[in-house]
C-alpha cells in the first residue's frame, strides 16, 4: 500500500526546471492525499503566472505513476493560499542558494 510518505520520497526527485532543486526541498509541495490507489498533491510554484505550470505538473504526474505502478491516479491540485515564499523552503535550499 501506497503512503504520503512514499509519495513525498517520489516528489523529492522532482526538479523544478528553473532551478536545480527538488520541489519538496524548494517547499513546493503543501500536501499530499492517498486514498486506496489515488493520490491528490496540493503544491504551489513560485509564481502563479509561471509559464511552465503544465510541465511541472506533469512531471509531478509522471514520476508517481512511474515510480508507484500501483497508483492509478493522481490528481495535482495548484494552490495560491498560503503564497509561497523563500521561507517555505528546506534548508538544503537555502544553503545550495546561499541564502
Amino acid at each position: 500500500m501506497v503512503t504520503k510518505d512514499d509519495v513525498l520520497a517520489v516528489l523529492s526527485r522532482v526538479y523544478d526546471p528553473e532551478v536545480p532543486l527538488s520541489i519538496v526541498d524548494l517547499g513546493l509541495v503543501y500536501d499530499v492525499e492517498v486514498t486506496g490507489k489515488n493520490v491528490k498533491i496540493k503544491m504551489t510554484l513560485t509564481a502563479p503566472g509561471c509559464p511552465l505550470r503544465y510541465f511541472i505538473i506533469d512531471l509531478v504526474k509522471e514520476a508517481v505513476k512511474r515510480e508507484l505502478p500501483e497508483v492509478e491516479n493522481v490528481e495535482v491540485e495548484l494552490v495560491w493560499d498560503p503564497p509561497w515564499t523563500p521561507e517555505r523552503m528546506s534548508e538544503r535550499a537555502r544553503k545550495m542558494l546561499g541564502l
